[in-house]
């Protein structure tokens, strides 16, 4: 079933049913200033860290689902209903929302009046900006009331929810004509706060909640709106709220416009308050004057629909497939934007209180974007560099607004390290931009005098000095898998399972970092070379080459790749065991690295992975399911069979399999796993996956689960990038390198013409492919600007002066 549709010229998502099975939604912001916002006008907002900086409350878990978010009433007599639905519910006459790029617009029509809410973040902006039209379709004068709602927040999520004695105590707000200051905190040690205002004038506002909403009142029937009278509340204590009241007279036809701001602002620590002793209001007022009309406005929100077609103007393919074109064209790469803004720390499923950025999956979420944003790229992987330990160890995440590493959870996660080297050479392969490793960048536990070169050799090091009995990478706290907690025992419920360290760590091994070693030691070897560093490549790959032979040693099980040894020594993801006899990231990794290829040790992996892990929703992560938790594997085994680690379909690694495919030439098979767990294929089936039809989630419940099928855990997921990568350089074969473009398509045999617009350092390439002789892989010639080239790399002409050129390429296959 059906809840809406692409609109894939306006690169929108359309919903036309508000009773989605979940909460559908979109994220607001490129900047400091980010949202959420549900296709019912729910979420929350913060600026920077959705912890330390929330501006709007927002209550997790709550019945009905979804409940709080920007709210406007609208009373026509006896009548009150949403633009968005909720919170009122009110049946109405026609509903739309329609996600878009950086934007949500939600249409409701009711009673011949329509109301037309756009929610957007400008750029270069701390607020975001809700622009409500509402016109008269009657043939009658209609008076209207309209009341605007959100809740303040505490400003610190966490202790919002733990400290009631003292927050509901502290809550102060301020009115200034139409704007309403939330200034809780800020006379003592705060110099920010945030507004809520209104380019009209008011005849009324509420900034008590209580007040507003009646104590024993939900936000679905507030006594305010249902009175139509403002109380015109001051909020003391308990829990600060902003709600303008405004009377509206439309004659028939006539339509008009209301600006709403959320804003955010800091104030110098010396000039925080007014003479009076009232806050300094000065920003604020700039920065509602910045959109006190609808032409203003409506430039800003041009302005961010170009920033986004330029983004997105770096790669996009025509291929006739429209569900394989949106989500390369529009929505993977959206969401690959998303990621990188957030990482995993503030979503639906991620409450933005306690993860923060994290090393592997920031270093990940590069890959998805770096094509668009390089400068961003650099930036991150300087701030992610400086959390690491001189001895090659690092902080397993760190908080955005402080960029310090998170001394909660610390490190040991033992194959954090190696994503670094794989994001940095990534950039590097995107820019050619070797300043980068002269970048002096501190470890976190040690003097200035470090280079980012020094980080990749300290990341590579850490795996090689922390090995087991066989040879094979120590798995720390965990590896890739957090969920796989072979050193931390936990029998107690109140502990967690990733970073209750009881043992001694010195025998628990993963073949997953010694694949992760060998795939990324080969890109590490090949940057020294390329930077004539042949001494140190050499040593590089005498390493390498005695981690494969380790892992076609004691990390093959005879048809498929273990995945690890425990504490005891015992082997994990084995024929051997009775439950979880074999796990997908081995396979994919080992067979990407080309570990026993000769050995025909891929072939057995992959067919062991189309026998025992491929379902009709995607690949699961392990097979069988544990049915009772296992001490010695920890989180892995606490999940009910079929969720999440404990064989769902994690679809974070599923490109894993289809990469490795790509490296065996399998273009069908390849391609049939891209399209089981890409979000728009499964679009007709959303009332059983559940999630957003245009974004990708981390978890499909697997084939062990009552509800095979259903996803969970939308959007902050590094299978946006994984996916990115997998389509577009795996299958599509448009791969960046150091000084070119390298085309080597592994497609369906199907499949036989595709076009594909590559910037690539300020210059265009388009790309055509034919495939005439309906072959999977193999490049029989190029042609660029009616030249054929020998080999399939298109060397850039270091020489030109012209950087911003077009090239006319045409490939065939065969």
């Amino acid at each position: 079933m059906k809840y809406g549709y692409f609109n894939d010229n306006e690169k929108e998502y359309v919903i036309t049913n508000p009773k989605t099975p979940y909460p559908w939604i979109n994220y607001l912001g490129t900047q400091d200033y980010l949202s959420l916002v549900s296709n019912t006008a729910g979420g929350y907002s913060f600026y920077k860290d959705a912890r330390l900086r929330r501006l709007t409350r927002y209550r997790y878990n709550n019945t009905p689902i979804d409940n709080e978010g920007r709210y406007y009433y609208i009373k026509d007599g006896d009548t009150i209903w949403n633009p968005g639905w909720k919170p009122t519910k009110t049946k109405l006459d026609n509903y739309e929302c329609r996600h878009g790029l950086g934007y949500t617009k939600i249409i409701g029509e009711k009673n011949n009046i329509s109301s037309e809410v756009t929610f957007f973040v400008p750029r270069d902006f701390n607020g975001e900006v809700h622009k409500m039209v509402i016109k008269n379709n009657s043939d009658s004068v209609k008076n209207l009331k309209i009341f605007s709602y959100i809740e303040f927040c505490f400003w610190n999520a966490s202790d919002d929810m733990l400290n009631f004695q003292r927050n509901l105590s502290t809550g102060e707000v301020e009115v200034d004509n139409s704007v309403i200051y939330h200034k809780t905190e800020y006379r003592e040690r705060r110099n920010h706060y945030s507004f809520f205002s209104v380019n009209k004038n008011i005849a009324g506002f509420d900034t008590d909640k209580h007040a507003f909403l009646g104590l024993y009142n939900d936000v679905d029937s507030p006594d305010v709106v249902n009175d139509g009278k403002a109380t015109n509340s001051k909020a003391n204590g308990w829990s600060p709220i902003a709600s303008h009241y405004i009377e509206l007279e439309l004659k028939p036809n006539e339509e008009t416009d209301l600006i709403f701001i959320l804003g955010y602002v800091e104030n110098d620590q010396k000039n925080k308050f007014n003479k009076d002793g009232s806050i300094n209001k000065d920003k604020a007022k700039k920065m509602c004057e910045k959109f006190d009309t609808l032409e203003k406005t409506n430039s800003a929100l041009n302005e961010l629909k170009n920033f986004w077609e330029n983004l997105l103007s770096k790669f996009n393919i025509s291929s006739g497939d429209e569900n394989l074109d949106r989500m390369v064209n529009i929505w993977n790469q959206y969401q690959c934007m998303i990621t990188f803004n957030l990482s995993r720390s503030a979503s639906y499923f991620e409450s933005g209180i306690g993860r923060g950025m994290g090393f592997r999956d920031s270093n990940q979420d590069i890959i998805g974007f770096v094509h668009q944003i390089p400068e961003n790229a650099r930036e991150r992987l300087i701030d992610i560099a400086k959390t690491q330990f001189k001895d090659g160890g690092c902080y397993h995440q760190y908080q955005p607004l402080t960029k310090k590493g998170n001394s909660d959870i610390g490190g040991d996660f033992n194959d954090d390290p190696l994503w670094l080297i794989f994001a940095t050479i990534a950039y590097l392969k995107e820019t050619k931009d070797f300043t980068l490793l002269e970048e002096i960048i501190p470890f976190d536990d040690s003097d200035n005098n470090h280079k980012m070169l020094d980080h990749l050799k300290a990341s590579f090091y850490h795996v090689l000095n922390n090995r087991g009995p066989h040879g094979l990478p120590l798995i720390g706290r965990a590896d890739w898998n957090d969920c796989l907690n072979l050193n931390c025992y936990s029998e107690n419920p109140d502990e967690s399972f990733q970073t209750t360290t009881n043992s001694e760590g010195k025998t628990a091994e993963s073949v997953l970092i010694a694949a992760m070693f060998v795939y990324i030691g080969k890109d590490y070897k090949e940057l020294l070379d390329y930077l004539d560093l042949n001494d140190q490549a050499k040593e590089i790959q005498k390493h390498i080459e005695n981690m494969e032979k380790a892992i076609v040693k004691d990390g093959f099980d005879g048809d498929w790749f273990l995945r690890a040894y425990d504490s005891n020594g015992d082997k994990v993801g084995s024929k051997e065991n009775d439950e979880g006899k074999i796990y997908i990231e081995t396979q994919g990794f080992c067979v990407m690295a080309n570990i026993g290829k000769e050995l025909g040790l891929a072939s057995k992996a992959l067919k062991s992975v189309k026998k025992y892990l491929d379902t009709e929703y995607g690949i699961v992560l392990l097979n069988p399911p544990y049915s009772k938790y296992r001490l010695n594997l920890g989180e892995v085994s606490s999940y009910p069979p079929g969720y999440k680690e404990n064989a769902g379909i994690f679809c974070h690694n599923n490109p894993w399999v289809i990469m490795a495919e790509t490296n065996e030439g399998m273009g069908d098979e390849a391609f049939e796993h891209y399209k089981k767990i890409a979000p728009s294929y499964s679009e007709d089936i959303s009332d059983i996956h559940k999630t957003e039809p245009y974004v990708y989630s981390q978890m499909i419940a697997g084939k062990d689960a009552k509800t095979h099928g259903e996803a969970k855990n939308s959007w902050l997921t590094g299978t946006a990038s994984w996916n990115f990568v997998a389509i577009t350089q795996s299958i599509l074969g448009i791969k960046p390198y150091y000084d070119g473009l390298i085309i080597d398509p592994c497609i369906p045999k199907n499949i036989s013409k595709y076009t594909v617009n590559r910037m690539f350092r300020g210059s265009k390439y388009v790309i055509e492919i034919h495939n005439p002789k309906n072959v999977c892989s193999g490049v029989k010639k190029i042609n660029v600007n009616g030249k054929n080239i020998d080999g399939n790399k298109i060397v850039i002409d270091q020489n030109t002066k012209n950087t911003k050129k077009v090239y006319n390429v045409k490939v065939e296959l065969g």
